[in-house]
């Protein structure tokens, strides 16, 4: 089919822009990586020569939310939100082509809608100075209207080469949808609570199934609701959104995001999993052994899920698929152990419900490991159950003892990370954000003087801006959630709830059945940190009027909500481990619900056993 003439200038316009868009937000973005992990380090080891920089953690926090900001634009550039598919994905070609041009409308909106409150929010903040540097505000409230206005832009060049009948259909329909709720904003208003119904089921579901991202969802059902119902300026949303997201300890998720990529990147991965394989893969499920060994391990050094999992998967399944394991059943494994793994320092979402609870973060890392140990064996039960319905499992001879020892010498650096990590923390040597700048900096000498993995310059680059994307993403969600989070207590839904879940039946024991239910059901809907920073503030106070501690508390929240992240149909995470593992979805539908069953066991386990959780603190 011939391309229009006038087409091929339009398309070079387009590429033209977008590139460049593109490097004005990668560049810096790479640069602030780096900044923070330097800032941070330097400011470790100044202290630990009892010469502490008084001014490093201010300037890693202005810079936090420039990268923060940043990231999340890359992340709309490069498509990478965190979204639902599912629902879209089953729909007709034709039909997706217009969902897809629907998501990228629908963030430009919200981001439109806060172009101008951001502006506003960034004249507040003239009047404030930074205590030790003594910067304006206005330094660090900047990338909010800089982000938006780009993001903008970046969204607008995305739908310039979507179909002009579906732009043209988006547009009526968001137009369509702002002028009804313009007209109906007196109703609305006058129905009290109900509208919450309307906005944050309704709406926000709306949004969530038809694939615009999750953490944009959050914020148009945040704005809508404001804007119609309430006279709340949305500078609001945006000062909500900038304490959310750039919370100090929250610096933690870059920089474990880029430590678990030095993991894989310089081989430390690969050297773990090559001893686990030479020292167990002979006996019977050993591989299955090695599998759920390597994601205790490497879940103790990336923090991530995805990259868990990248980690460890293309390493082992092409050995677990010559000795017979099927499709399904390695699908599954994979999924299960990234559940049961939640809870393993330093999981970001330890983090993030440290930020938003206020639990030690300490006490959630020291908390952790127990209940993932529980899991783990109990994963290792089923696995064993399972490789005896494995009729075409080939056996294998166990390796020599000097294989054993020689990879044993080659991974002793590597597994000797996670416990670095751990201790640094628990004995006060370096901040749970800063402890990731100590592993960081182990795993770039060990990657260019031991492993000389695949480490290289012109890897870094990539390696950079993915992690600014990938923690933009992230922590736009845990921005947007509380801007939300807001919304639902200044409604009095967060007073209501509370009174609803005093009235559990069952007391202390009916509110943790409850709990567990909702975090599995709301962690296959709306993800892992969404879900824990719009309702932990709101449950974490309940959950001690029953008398339940908070760590026990969070492990028990945390771990449900893995378990619906992997479940599914719904759970996003299957099927990052379906992409990771090659396999198709459908391959492990069947056979991963004995695994998930018994994981639920497990929990239950957990939840009602609460020395698991405290026994070590």
């Amino acid at each position: 089919m011939a391309v229009a003439p006038a087409a091929v200038p339009l398309a070079h316009g387009l590429d033209l822009a977008e590139r460049w868009l593109r490097h004005l937000i990668e560049v810096p973005a790479a640069l602030l990586v780096v900044a923070e992990v330097a800032i941070l380090f330097v400011g470790i080891v100044a202290r630990t020569f009892h010469a502490p920089i008084i001014w490093s953690d201010e300037l890693a926090a202005i810079l936090f939310l420039w990268l923060a900001i940043l990231g999340s634009v890359v992340a709309v550039q490069r498509g990478e939100h965190m979204r639902l598919t599912f629902v879209v994905g089953t729909l007709s070609p034709r039909a997706q082509a217009f969902f897809e041009t629907l998501a990228v409308g629908a963030v430009a909106v919200f981001l439109a809608l806060l172009l101008h409150p951001a502006v506003e929010y960034l004249d507040d903040q003239s009047f404030v100075e930074t205590p030790a540097l003594g910067w304006s505000g206005m330094v660090r409230a900047a990338a909010m209207p800089f982000g938006c206005a780009v993001a903008v832009l970046s969204c607008l060049v995305r739908l310039a080469r979507h179909a002009p009948r579906d732009v043209a259909s988006v547009a009526v329909l968001l137009g369509g949808l702002a002028g009804l709720l313009h007209l109906g904003a007196p109703w609305l208003a006058g129905i009290g609570n109900g509208a919450l119904v309307i906005f944050f089921v309704g709406l926000l579901g709306a949004g969530v199934i038809a694939g615009v991202p999750i953490a944009f969802s959050f914020g148009l059902a945040t704005a809508a609701y404001l804007l119609a119902t309430t006279s709340t300026p949305l500078t609001i949303v945006v000062g909500r959104m900038d304490e959310g997201m750039s919370g100090l300890i929250l610096l933690a998720v870059p920089l474990f995001v880029l430590l678990g990529q030095l993991v894989e990147a310089t081989g430390m991965a690969r050297a773990m999993v090559a001893f686990l394989a030479a020292l167990l893969g002979h006996v019977k499920a050993g591989m299955s052994y090695v599998l759920l060994g390597a994601m205790l391990l490497v879940s103790g050094i990336s923090g991530s899920k995805t990259a868990d999992m990248a980690a460890v998967a293309p390493v082992l399944f092409p050995e677990m698929r010559r000795r017979g394991m099927r499709e399904g059943e390695l699908l599954s494994l994979l999924a299960a152990s990234g559940a049961m793994s939640e809870t393993i320092p330093p999981s970001i979402v330890l983090i993030a419900i440290a930020s938003v609870t206020g639990v030690s973060i300490a006490a959630l890392f020291t908390a952790g490991i127990l209940p993932a140990l529980v899991l783990a064996l109990v994963l290792a039960l089923v696995a064993r159950y399972r490789a005896g319905t494995e009729e075409d499992a080939a056996p294998v001879a166990r390796a020599p003892a000097s294989v054993v020892g020689r990879t044993l010498v080659v991974a002793v650096p590597a597994l000797l990370l996670p416990f670095i990590i751990r201790t640094a923390v628990v004995e006060g040597v370096a901040t749970a954000t800063e402890v990731s700048t100590i592993g960081i900096v182990y795993a770039l000498v060990l990657g260019l003087l031991v492993y000389r993995g695949g480490l290289s310059w012109r890897a870094t680059r990539p390696m950079l801006v993915k992690t600014a994307s990938l923690s933009g993403a992230i922590l736009f969600i845990v921005g947007a959630a509380s801007a939300m989070a807001w919304a639902l207590t200044q409604s009095g839904f967060s007073h209501d709830l509370a009174a609803l879940m005093a009235r559990v039946p069952g007391g202390a024991t009916g509110f943790l059945l409850v709990s567990v239910v909702a975090f599995i059901v709301l962690g296959s809907l709306l993800e892992g940190i969404p879900a824990i920073v719009l309702f932990g503030p709101l449950l974490f106070p309940i959950a001690k009027q029953f008398g339940i501690h908070e760590v026990h508390y969070s492990m028990v929240v945390i771990l449900a909500m893995g378990l619906g992240l992997f479940a599914p149909p719904f759970g996003l995470c299957y099927y990052a481990a379906c992409i990771i593992g090659q396999v198709p979805p459908e391959a492990g539908m069947r056979r991963i619900w004995i695994y998930l069953g018994w994981l639920l066991v497990g929990l239950l386990a957990i939840t009602f056993i609460p020395w698991i959780s405290l026994g070590f603190l």
